[in-house]
């Protein structure tokens, strides 16, 4: 494969908005566009038959890793960027030698009948990047982030979701009415709660509320849940991470449906 051309201008319009989308989170709903930052990221959306409309590749990276050309290829368009210059797109303390621009998906209308999981204004992108990857991982098709939750697609996110995203129903912004349209039952955690988890009667399919971190699920929206569960902590400490509760209560949901189906 011959050399692509090589972008040297830092002012170079494309290299503008990849610059915005790095320093505001929010910033691929005005330019309709995501920075896929690395080989990882590129390779999960090549997997689920995803296209980039343009691929950057550092210039040292593009001759010293031929697998770089061949992952390149899969992008309508390829360019070359100086290191120095691929490395002021980056958030990274070390870059990576590639990203895919992609356009910004559409977002979708809820659907009424899927595994769900429901973000209450989380805060943390680590912490939602975190839980799209385990809906993923075990099962769960959608998920609803509530206004004031960290931006699904925000570059922190889509890193700490690993790919993730590529899998999901995504579904961000929306004000708790827009929970009406699911046909599935609401199901929390509670510290308040009697029902323990791996002894609660877990509906399927059903939607978990996930609630922020220092506050927790707002409680109107905690009075809509069907059911609220504790989950045992025997080593004391008073809470979880709100990821890690997530993955604990998908993970029960997965067992049990495993389990019913055998």
């Amino acid at each position: 494969m011959n050399a692509p051309p090589l972008i040297t201008s830092r002012d170079n319009p494309l290299l503008v908005k990849l610059r915005k989308l790095a320093q505001d989170p929010a910033a691929y709903r005005k330019l309709g566009l995501l920075w896929l930052e690395g080989d990882h990221l590129a390779r999960a959306l090549q997997a689920r038959g995803g296209r980039a409309q343009h691929a950057l590749v550092s210039e040292s990276a593009w001759l010293r890793e031929p697998s770089l050309q061949t992952l390149a290829a899969m992008a309508d368009k390829v360019s070359l960027l100086p290191d120095a210059l691929f490395k002021s797109l980056s958030t990274l303390e070390s870059p990576a030698p590639i990203g895919f621009v992609v356009q910004a998906p559409t977002m979708p209308e809820v659907a009424p009948d899927a595994p769900t999981v429901v973000l209450d204004r989380l805060q943390d992108a680590g912490n939602v990047g975190s839980i799209l990857r385990s809906a993923a991982a075990l099962g769960f098709a959608q998920v609803i982030a509530l206004k004031g939750t960290a931006a699904l697609w925000s570059p922190k996110v889509l890193r700490a979701g690993m790919g993730a995203h590529f899998g999901l129903r995504l579904i961000e912004g929306v004000a708790p009415e827009a929970l009406a349209a699911l046909q599935v039952p609401l199901v929390a955690t509670s510290s308040h709660t009697t029902s323990v988890l791996h002894e609660a009667a877990l509906p399927w399919p059903c939607a978990w509320v996930l609630g922020h971190e220092g506050r927790g699920v707002a409680p109107e929206l905690m009075a809509r849940c069907a059911l609220t569960v504790r989950i045992p902590q025997p080593g004391g400490e008073e809470s979880l991470n709100v990821a890690a509760a997530a993955a604990v209560c998908l993970y029960e949901s997965a067992r049990r449906r495993l389990t019913n189906a055998q």
